[in-house]
């Protein structure tokens, strides 16, 4: 069984730009307001949301082990 992951948006930073749904359209959506939400707060470790994450200009989408909560991205410094 592999990984599952937490993810979070940061609504005080998301500028809406999409290029999350573009890079995983299973992992997000943008609501009225352009501000882009996990489709679940959980869910198996994937490339593309890890993309998303890395692609976010704003640094706005965060990643933790679901049963632990160790950063997945942004990594620890």
């Amino acid at each position: 069984m592999g990984d599952r992951w937490h993810i979070e948006v940061d609504h005080s930073v998301c500028i809406g730009s999409g290029m999350c749904v573009n890079a995983a359209p299973l992992g997000f959506r943008l609501d009225a307001a352009r501000q882009s939400h996990p489709r679940a707060a959980d869910a198996d470790a994937g490339e593309a949301v890890l993309a998303a994450a890395e692609g976010c200009p704003v640094e706005a989408i965060a990643i933790t082990l679901a049963d632990t909560g160790e950063p997945v991205f942004p990594p620890e410094e």
